[in-house]
């Protein structure tokens, strides 16, 4: 048994990958190769860098491009690859957009103007200018608890309209607004909190959009392929499988990027440190990741 889906312009399992640097704290291209290769060996249909996730905060805007044009060239058609280019300043983010168009991005994630909080017509007119700007489709990200502005339902269902206005990383934690767009629009909902990534699939959603797919591509990819074969029970206990390591990496009180990276680094793949005003996870934290990812691991998840 199949299951119909919504059109997914960027496929289904999307890892907001991390950006390897060196031990000096310069921007490891070649760690960023060998990650991109392993994560879409283990199954991801695209790569988002420079998020969050991917310090996009302390990176420059030319580290940003050259990490694109080395993903892009390595990758190739195999994966989409959707650059972070938000930024609370319009013509930055355009200029950005336009910078990762040239470097090869197949997409755009744009986040919500922060810490200046505008109002909702100033988000969308926002949105629109880096939409008519470049020529690439983009993933809008909502994530008020990070930028304290939402894009409210009604701003998202007038957003839906613009031909290049194609998907949403949607962190609001809003299940019902996120249904009422679901139920009005075209647009590819891709959860980027990993414990909705069934919730949300179940009720139309693309896929996700996730940090713990840096160490763990396969388990939380293998949740979307048991409810497309029509296993819905198997599932969900997928789902219930990973939810250690997700609140180990994502709710214990140090950010995503540290996590990751803790925990790239204790199992021998590309990471590197992480950049100020960040600092690096403890031993005690990093042993327990190590050991919550080896249960699951040993779980045949």
């Amino acid at each position: 048994m199949t299951t119909s889906r919504p059109t997914a312009p960027f496929g289904r399992a999307l890892c907001a990958m991390i950006t390897p640097f060196t031990d000096s704290g310069a921007l490891d291209l070649d760690g960023a190769r060998q990650l991109a290769e392993r994560l879409v060996a283990d199954g991801c249909d695209g790569l988002v860098l420079s998020g969050t996730t991917g310090e996009s905060p302390t990176t420059t805007d030319a580290e940003k491009s050259a990490l694109v044009r080395a993903v892009a060239e390595v990758v190739g058609d195999r994966a989409a690859v959707v650059a972070g280019v938000g930024s609370s300043d319009t013509r930055h983010t355009v200029e950005l957009a336009l910078e990762a168009e040239k470097a090869g991005a197949d997409g755009l994630l744009v986040v919500t103007p922060y810490y200046s909080r505008p109002p909702q017509d100033a988000v969308e007119e926002h949105f629109r200018e880096i939409a008519d700007a470049s020529g690439l489709p983009l993933m809008l990200y909502d994530i008020p608890g990070r930028t304290s502005t939402r894009i409210e339902p009604e701003t998202m269902l007038r957003l839906a309209e613009h031909p290049r206005i194609a998907a949403v990383k949607d962190c609001a934690y809003d299940l019902l607004g996120t249904q009422k767009v679901l139920a009005r629009t075209d647009l590819a909902y891709y959860t980027g909190c990993e414990e909705f990534i069934l919730p949300l699939y179940v009720v139309g959603g693309a896929g996700y959009v996730s940090t713990v797919a840096n160490v763990a591509p396969r388990h939380l990819r293998g949740i979307l392929d048991a409810y497309d074969a029509g296993d819905t029970a198997g599932a969900a206990l997928r789902q219930q499988q990973v939810i250690e390591l997700i609140e180990l990496m994502m709710a214990s009180g140090l950010p995503g990027t540290v996590t990751a990276k803790a925990l790239l680094g204790a199992l021998g793949l590309p990471a590197g440190p992480v950049r100020a005003p960040l600092r690096p996870a403890g031993r005690d934290a990093t042993d327990g990741l190590l050991a919550a990812f080896e249960r699951l691991v040993n779980a045949g998840a």
